[in-house]
């Protein structure tokens, strides 16, 4: 029943989508709270096993994957969540036996395989430390929060990607986050998660945003966030995750300093429109205001 649910709402957010061109809120639980509020907020492990993935999403602000997967044995949530996830592309001769993008799991170990064209939902999140007035204590907030979409395995890309390393997983960090373009390729990647931050490092000079984060919420305590709308992207966006679309959002943005995503030194991407929201957890339900 669950799954029939999903599907259902799944079918009517692409056909929305896709109808509509125009910017416009998107009322919606949106497809985020819709197959993500589905899944336990702590993903049990799946059988070993091939999971085709219908749809992906990353959010900066945790570091965390959502995963909407197909053929979960009963009982199973059809969203996977981790915080550590390996990634290969489907080698070309995968792809001319008509293989889609799908979830391996061995052993407890997921590698997500993908092929050039799939985008990633990609959830950015600035966040400012603010005093509580009704504590006094410092905690860290959600002032903004943008959507845009991530392509690991985009064709630019591969090219430049010694072939074991593009067909062999590894763990993959997305390219620094900039205001106005999509994420292509990689930000950092490595044989373990340690190695993929220390790549990133090196890139950018700086440790990924979804770390930053973490540092602050383990200093400042919980994250406290603000929003309940979701709407669409500016009027040059037009890329879908595949499978469909989840939107942009961002927060009511405050006096209060934002933590900015640092400006790469190289060509790899970054995200789209914004406009005002409000949040109720992260990664998460939304609601329009």
């Amino acid at each position: 029943m669950l799954r029939k649910l999903l599907a259902l709402v799944l079918a009517i957010a692409i056909a929305w989508v896709t109808i509509t061109g125009s910017p416009t809120v998107v009322r919606a639980e949106a497809l985020p709270s819709a197959i993500v509020a589905a899944a336990p907020s702590v993903a049990k492990s799946l059988p070993t096993g091939d999971y085709p993935v219908q749809q992906a999403a990353y959010d900066d602000g945790t570091g965390e994957y959502a995963l909407m997967l197909l053929n979960t044995p009963a009982g199973a949530s059809p969203v996977f969540r981790t915080s550590e996830l390996q990634m290969a592309r489907l080698d070309d001769e995968a792809i001319a036996q008509g293989k889609k993008p799908y979830l391996a799991v061995k052993d407890g170990q997921p590698v997500l395989y993908l092929n050039e064209d799939f985008k990633i939902e990609y959830l950015h999140s600035e966040t400012a430390v603010q005093t509580n007035p009704q504590t006094g204590e410092q905690q860290t907030v959600i002032v903004r929060r943008e959507s845009s979409f991530w392509s690991p395995f985009a064709g630019a890309i591969a090219g430049q990607v010694v072939a074991n390393a593009l067909f062999a997983p590894h763990y993959v960090l997305p390219p620094a986050y900039l205001p106005g373009r999509p994420l292509v390729g990689y930000g950092g990647y490595g044989r373990s998660y340690g190695d993929a931050i220390s790549s990133y490092q090196n890139r950018y000079n700086a440790a990924p945003v979804a770390e930053r984060n973490r540092q602050q919420f383990r200093a400042t305590g919980n994250v406290a966030r603000k929003a309940t709308g979701l709407s669409r992207p500016a009027a040059n966006n037009r890329a879908k995750a595949t499978g469909s679309g989840f939107g942009s959002s961002t927060f009511r943005s405050t006096p209060n300093r934002r933590v900015a995503a640092p400006r790469p030194r190289s060509s790899f991407g970054s995200s789209f429109g914004r406009s005002p929201v409000r949040m109720r957890s992260s990664f998460g339900s939304f609601r329009r205001r």
